[in-house]
C-alpha cells in the first residue's frame, strides 16, 4: 500500500486503531527513564507517539500517510501533548545520526529489505546507550500465531533484526 491507499484507509473512520498504545509498546518502555528525544517510526494515527508525550518525552512521529499525521496532531491537542509530526516515505527518510534517545517503529509491515534499511537508520539515529524498540509479527507467526499479515515477505526473524 502507498500513501494514497493509507489516506484513504485512515480516512474511513475516526480512529483505525485504538487511541491507547499499543500494550507491547506500553509493556517494553513503561519504565524507561528518564524521557528524553524519541521517534516514532511508521506513527499512524499517533497513539505510541502520544502515549510517550504524555510521559514527557519530546516525540517526533514519522509516517506518510498525511491523515494519519493530521489524527495524531489532534490526539495529542486533545490530551495536552505535543507531537511533532513528520510527513515522510520511511524508505527514503534518513534522520540525523545520533539524535535520539528512543527509537521506536511498531508494525511496519514492509518487504524485508526495506525494513532492514529503515532499521539500520533508526539505529543510527539513537545515541550510545539509547533504546531501539521494534514491535511485530515474527515469521513464525504464520504457523504458530495469530492475527497479522499472511504475507510471509512483510514478516521477519529475530536473527535477521539482530543481524542489522
Amino acid at each position: 500500500m502507498d500513501a494514497a491507499d493509507w489516506d484513504e484507509r485512515y480516512r474511513g473512520s475516526e480512529l483505525v486503531w485504538r487511541a491507547e498504545p499499543n500494550r507491547f509498546v506500553a509493556q517494553e518502555l513503561a519504565g524507561l527513564e528518564p524521557p528524553g528525544r524519541a521517534v516514532d517510526i511508521a506513527a499512524g494515527e499517533g497513539r505510541n507517539a502520544v502515549w510517550l508525550a504524555e510521559r514527557g518525552w519530546e516525540v517526533d512521529a514519522v509516517d506518510f500517510s498525511a491523515v494519519a499525521l493530521g489524527k495524531a496532531a489532534r490526539l495529542a491537542a486533545e490530551r495536552g501533548v505535543r507531537v511533532r509530526t513528520v510527513q515522510a516515505d520511511l524508505v527514503d527518510w534518513a534522520p540525523p545520526a545520533a539524535s535520539y534517545d528512543l527509537a521506536l517503529i511498531a508494525y511496519l509491515q514492509v518487504p524485508w529489505p526495506q525494513l532492514a534499511e529503515v532499521l539500520s537508520r533508526a539505529a543510527t539515529a539513537v545515541r550510545t546507550g539509547g533504546t531501539l524498540l521494534l514491535v511485530g509479527h515474527d515469521a513464525a507467526n504464520l504457523e504458530h500465531g495469530h492475527g497479522g499479515p499472511r504475507d510471509p515477505g512483510v514478516l521477519c526473524t529475530a536473527e535477521q533484526v539482530a543481524g542489522v
